[in-house]
């Protein structure tokens, strides 16, 4: 990432260029399908670029596995809160909008759960489990909109709904996976107050 003559170094800038850069990168060929060579190549750093900006290999696959978990949180987050007040809207918003991510020709499943299951670190594992438990959040929430007589139970049974789907549609094909997946959450939900 050459500077232009004339411009300054901003360290934060090239930091959250870099993250940006990296993240379709990894999500597409694995966190070790890449080596630190290649990688610099591929997004146009030197080693010593990388090195300073994140220490290891590890750190920035580290950063960029927390930025994916804030984007991917709020996306979610603003898909049920522009559906309005109604808990089943909500909940039908989030699955419509995982449906659409499912039918995109660079989905790999969720960058969370690949990144466990590929490097099985302390770190990793720190991240994704943070990254569930947003998502648990977002959906306990509208489990207690709704009135669930045990909201916590509801928001993982639909977590549950929407990491089974996630992992169904990387591994089986997406065609009609978010629209069962939102029919059971939909059920979940109509009795959640019983």
């Amino acid at each position: 990432m050459p500077v232009a003559k004339g411009s300054t170094i901003d360290p934060a800038r090239t930091r959250a260029t870099i993250i940006q850069a990296a993240g379709p990168l990894l999500y597409e060929r694995g966190l070790d399908g890449l080596g630190v060579a290649e990688l610099c190549t591929r997004l146009g750093i030197s080693k010593e670029t990388l090195y300073r900006h994140f220490g290891t290999k590890d750190g920035l696959v580290h950063a960029v596995l927390q930025a994916r978990s804030d984007q991917v949180v709020t996306w979610l987050t603003e898909a049920a809160d522009s559906a309005g007040e109604d808990p089943a809207d909500q909940l039908t918003a989030v699955f419509d909008a995982l449906g659409q991510w499912y039918g995109e020709p660079t989905f790999r499943g969720c960058a969370m759960v690949n990144a466990a299951t590929q490097h099985y670190d302390d770190t990793v594992l720190s991240i994704t489990a943070r990254h569930l438990t947003r998502y648990l959040d977002l959906l306990t929430g509208i489990a207690a909109r709704a009135g669930a007589a045990d909201p916590a139970t509801l928001g993982r049974q639909l977590l549950m709904l929407v990491e089974g789907a996630t992992i169904l549609a990387a591994h089986q094909g997406s065609t009609g996976v978010s629209d069962q997946a939102r029919t059971a959450a939909i059920a979940l939900l109509s009795t959640a107050g019983t």
